[in-house]
């Protein structure tokens, strides 16, 4: 049996899926969680062969009142860092998204399969036997995709400060963080227009997160 765990933030197509990967006679849902604090508990407690984890699931809580990660790459990276194989199982991330930014991101974290979630469902499980299997498996047009875009232009600072403006952080703000001048701030805020090919702020962050470069 393959033992999972399925994460998803909307409860309906959460359990729309657990009932159909239940049909499969090899298959078996141990847990279920809702945002990332849950997944990390729900992995934890169950220590299951594959997650089937979203992309965009708020933070949660975690036991000890923290916040847990921010979204699915987030708790990726955190089981990719966790020590023990029951800590780390191999994960197929669903998304609405079909990014290459997502795919590159997530890949990143230590994901071993990225698929849409119009996918079907056939497909979907033909996918988590392959990747219990230890294969990768990828959308096709989002692998084509991410490797069209290339690796990024940007330069480390110039990804700081885009990853604090996609944050919501004013140019002042965003100053204060990474111990900037805040025309040192809007130098790098141009120069990574300028690279992107866009004609503000708000399209650059844009278009460097959808190409997985913040």
């Amino acid at each position: 049996m393959i033992r999972l765990v399925v994460a998803d933030d909307q409860s309906i197509l959460r359990s729309g899926l657990v009932a159909l990967l239940r049909l499969e006679s090899d298959l078996e849902v141990v847990g279920e969680a809702a945002d990332g604090a849950s997944t990390l508990a729900a992995v934890a407690e169950h220590t299951p062969d594959l997650l089937l984890l979203d992309v965009q699931m708020p933070a949660g809580t975690r036991a000890d009142g923290t916040p847990g990660p921010a979204d699915g790459i987030e708790v990726a990276e955190a089981l990719q860092a966790a020590g023990g194989p029951g800590a780390r199982p191999r994960i197929i991330v669903l998304t609405t998204f079909g990014r290459a930014g997502y795919l590159r991101r997530t890949m990143e974290a230590g994901a071993h399969g990225f698929m849409v979630k119009d996918t079907p469902v056939e497909r979907l499980v033909d996918a988590i036997r392959r990747v219990d299997q230890g294969l990768r498996v990828v959308d096709p047009e989002l692998a084509a995709q991410s490797l069209s875009v290339g690796s990024s232009p940007l330069t480390a600072k110039e990804t700081e400060v885009l990853q604090s403006a996609a944050a919501g952080g004013t140019t002042a703000q965003i100053a204060t963080t990474l111990f900037l001048s805040e025309g040192t701030v809007r130098n790098h805020i141009s120069s990574a227009i300028g690279k992107i090919g866009v004609t503000n702020r708000v399209d650059a962050v844009r278009a460097a997160s959808d190409n997985g470069w913040i």
